[in-house]
């Protein structure tokens, strides 16, 4: 899609579901999402994400079910 992956340069992205992504660093983000300040191989990126993301449930969902309130 992006072509060589060795060669392209990732960044970890957030939406505000608290769902996490990559994204090629040098390219603009979809609507929506934020940069996390991770940057990285594809590997390092996914990597990254395994490591923090760690409750894979949207956050309106998590906070429903906490008997928050979603925002």
């Amino acid at each position: 899609m992006f072509g060589n992956d060795e060669a392209i340069v990732y960044g970890v992205v957030v939406n505000r579901e608290e769902q996490y992504s990559i994204w090629p660093n040098e390219r603009d983000l979809p609507a929506g999402w934020t940069r996390t300040g991770m940057v990285g191989t594809k590997a390092e990126c996914l990597d990254h994400i395994d490591k923090i993301w760690v409750d894979m449930r949207p956050r309106s969902l998590r906070d429903w079910l906490a008997g928050g309130v979603t925002s």
